[in-house]
């Protein structure tokens, strides 16, 4: 009998039950620490997990009946993937199928940071009113910077479409060509954060991007700029954006993503009225979730049957 272990995380739950054969053991529940998912991880041939669930080296070489690790979404730096192929064990995820749900909540941020929404209820909930509520900023006729042109950030740019606004792009890993698709124009990083009256981050989280947005680029954007973190905590030292919006020389920022999930209580960014912050829920819509855990089931049932799976769905061992 096969045994499957579910992170509570991916909903909703039944529709894993509802792509997995019936004589499969399921069980729903992954404690988040790396002591927890290796105690969990005992006994079980596949792990159906989101990017809470953190799979080093060591977890994986201890979980001795592994054979899939069904990841749901694109991202999967929680995953130690070489450690994976090692042992033989694919890494398959869903790459592309959130894409849409996370670019509409980018824009979604965009538009918040830049009316000032957290500022704006915080007034309502303190019997303020309008003569008391900062001036925002429009949207239409700014300057765009997309950071990182995949499968996110070009559906942001298609969206963006509609507002009138220039775009600048950044992403090292793909054609100059594909710019273009989305009406903007190629550029350096620097240059990206020295134009732009916003920046949007929707690039991977690798070793070439952790800490990519840090003290000196956040130096180089406009005092009126705004940024927005769609893709992974990690590629902001958030530190520094901390003494960015302390000191005002940063507009204000829509955060998704943290460099620690979950993000504190008492994190100072919850502090400021010009941060709209959300908890990682920028790929959590029912579309989205029930076409990915479809296709995350179907991948994982196929290669614990030694059939194959598409290649875009199968992670490559980390870079």
């Amino acid at each position: 009998m096969r045994r499957a272990i579910v992170d509570q995380d991916i909903t909703p739950t039944q529709q894993v039950l509802d792509g997995t054969p019936e004589s499969w053991a399921v069980s729903v529940g992954i404690r988040g620490t790396v002591e927890a998912v290796r105690e969990e991880l005992a006994g079980a041939d596949v792990a159906f997990v989101t990017s809470r669930i953190p799979l080093p080296r060591d977890v994986i070489e201890s979980a001795s009946e592994l054979e899939v690790v069904a990841k749901l979404g694109t991202g999967v730096d929680n995953v130690d993937r070489e450690a994976a192929a090692e042992h033989g064990i694919p890494v398959t995820h869903t790459p592309g199928y959130n894409a849409l749900s996370v670019a509409e909540h980018t824009l979604c941020l965009v538009l918040a940071t830049a009316r000032r929404l957290t500022e704006a209820r915080t007034l309502l909930e303190s019997g303020g009113w309008r003569d008391e509520f900062t001036l925002a900023t429009r949207l239409s006729g700014s300057t765009v910077g997309i950071v990182g042109l995949g499968n996110v950030g070009k559906r942001v740019g298609r969206l963006l479409t509609g507002f009138d606004v220039e775009i600048l792009t950044h992403d090292p890993y793909v054609p100059g060509t594909d710019a273009e698709l989305v009406g903007g124009s190629t550029t350096s990083l620097g240059t990206l954060l020295e134009r732009s009256d916003v920046v949007v981050l929707n690039t991977e989280l690798t070793e070439a991007t952790r800490g990519l947005v840090g003290e000196a680029e956040l130096a180089r954007m406009k005092p009126s700029a705004i940024l927005v973190n769609t893709a992974r905590g990690p590629v902001v030292d958030q530190d520094a954006l901390v003494r960015a919006l302390e000191s005002g020389s940063l507009a204000g920022a829509g955060l998704d993503v943290f460099a620690s999930e979950p993000l504190d209580a008492d994190s100072p960014l919850l502090e400021f009225d010009n941060v709209v912050a959300t908890p990682h829920t920028a790929a959590m819509t029912c579309e989205s979730r029930v076409e990915s855990i479809r296709q995350l089931t179907t991948n994982a049932v196929r290669l614990l049957e030694g059939r194959a799976i598409p290649e875009q769905f199968l992670a490559p061992p980390s870079p």
